[in-house]
């Protein structure tokens, strides 16, 4: 089964409903998934933290990889599916709460595919914390604005502080069909490290 009958059987069976306002895309190219793990290089010694955790797609593949998975999500309803669905890794702490707003443990790594609607004070929160390297899949806009060169009308208070904190590459443009719901934008793949 791929990952889009999987995620309608699971929203099905859960009784959800994809909520624009909680940014639930939810991404369905494996591909993609297993792509943010190989650049982030993540191992048995990592602790990841995982932002915006949804059906858990992304978070079994990190716990099957890393020493510890730290999934954050915001929505109790798919929580709860986070809870059935990896039940049998323990190495996954889950933590139902606003990423900004909830205290979060120690953590090497992030690979992650947050809502667009915090990118940016998700961003700003990163970049305050202590953390190896973060692989993020944001809205192609923002990341393209997060790596801009001086000069260029998209270059900001954004791009001077990403720079002042870490190293950004933009990495992969993602269609905005590699999601279901599709959002209305395209994302591209962001490798930051400081």
């Amino acid at each position: 089964m791929g990952l889009l009958e999987e995620t309608r059987r699971i929203l099905r069976a859960y009784g959800i409903r994809p909520r624009r306002s909680l940014g639930q895309n939810f991404l369905i190219d494996e591909g993609v998934l297993n792509r943010m793990i190989t650049y982030a290089s993540v191992c048995g010694d990592d602790t990841v933290l995982e932002i915006g955790s949804g059906l858990g797609f992304l978070t079994e593949r990190l716990a099957k990889v890393a020493g510890q998975v730290i999934a954050v999500e915001v929505d109790p309803k798919l929580v709860k599916v986070l809870t059935h669905r990896l039940r049998s890794y323990g190495n996954v702490r889950i933590l139902c709460g606003n990423i900004l707003k909830i205290p979060i443990p120690a953590f090497d790594k992030v690979v992650s595919v947050p809502p667009y609607s915090i990118s940016s004070p998700l961003l700003f929160w990163l970049l305050k914390r202590n953390f190896k390297c973060a692989v993020l899949l944001f809205q192609e806009e923002f990341g393209r604005r997060m790596a801009a060169q001086p000069g260029t009308g998209d270059y900001g208070r954004l791009t001077v502080a990403v720079y002042y904190y870490t190293d950004v590459e933009l990495l992969d443009l993602i269609p905005k069909e590699l999601f279901w719901p599709p959002p209305k934008v395209n994302s591209i793949i962001v490798r930051l490290r400081p």
